[in-house]
């Protein structure tokens, strides 16, 4: 065996296409169709990616002392081009997922969202509004239609990062979040049929977010679904209710 061979020990590409293989294979037994998978996999790729570039733009970079100024500044300069071809191939690696960003359908309508997409923004809506109330009897069949309408109210680009926009819009709300579902959600006086619904769900967190970046475009998807009015407002006045 070589010196070389006695270093790293990294995955190759064969041995990281037979993982990719073998993931999709397993997931096909438990019925998860191949193309959700993949896209599943291909935004932990991207992901993954993402989280390294941040990770080495993020730290000071040094260079060994008394090689002179010429040769820090040439090792600056060749590790910035490599960040840059790193963001290159995270971008791309996106892109085979999720298209190109502000990519919309004919006449700009926006793509609907998929199952998968909705899945994982049902992932990322429940433990956020756990945080803030408690489990109701609200019907959840109704979750994967408002989130559906929710996320179509976004690009793909978009939706690949709901889940953070999601987290940081509990983060900075938190107060008023706190002091909404106390006054409105389970444990409440307010009933969980009818125009405050929308607060026994963990959907709810997801629809404010929409009410506080997107009103207009959540409108016009809420509509579209043909879900209930009284909902949107219910939610709407509770929002806005007088601390």
């Amino acid at each position: 065996m070589s010196t070389a061979d006695e270093g790293r020990q990294w995955p190759d590409e064969v041995s990281v296409d037979n993982a990719r293989a073998t993931l999709l294979q397993l997931v096909a037994r438990a019925g998860v169709p191949a193309g959700d998978a993949r896209e599943l996999i291909g935004l932990l790729e991207a992901g993954a990616l993402a989280l390294a570039y941040e990770e080495l733009s993020g730290g000071a970079r040094t260079a060994p002392g008394g090689k002179g100024e010429a040769y820090e500044s040439g090792r600056f300069d060749g590790a910035g081009d490599v960040l840059d071809g790193l963001a290159e191939v995270t971008e791309r690696t996106l892109q085979r997922v999720v298209g190109a960003d502000g990519e919309s359908g004919p006449a700009g309508e926006r793509p609907r969202a998929g199952r998968m997409e909705v899945e994982r923004a049902r992932v990322a809506v429940t433990p956020l509004y756990l945080a803030f109330s408690e489990v109701s009897e609200l019907d959840p069949e109704v979750t994967d239609e408002v989130l559906a309408a929710v996320l179509t109210t976004m690009t793909p680009r978009w939706r690949a990062g709901y889940a953070g926009r999601l987290t940081q819009f509990a983060t900075a709300h938190r107060a008023r979040l706190e002091r909404l579902f106390a006054a409105f959600g389970p444990g409440s006086a307010i009933t969980v049929h009818g125009r405050y619904s929308l607060v026994h769900s963990a959907t709810s967190i997801a629809v404010l977010e929409r009410l506080v970046a997107a009103p207009q475009e959540l409108r016009e998807e809420w509509d579209a679904a043909e879900l209930p009015p009284a909902w949107l407002d219910g939610l709407t006045t509770a929002w806005t209710a007088p601390v």
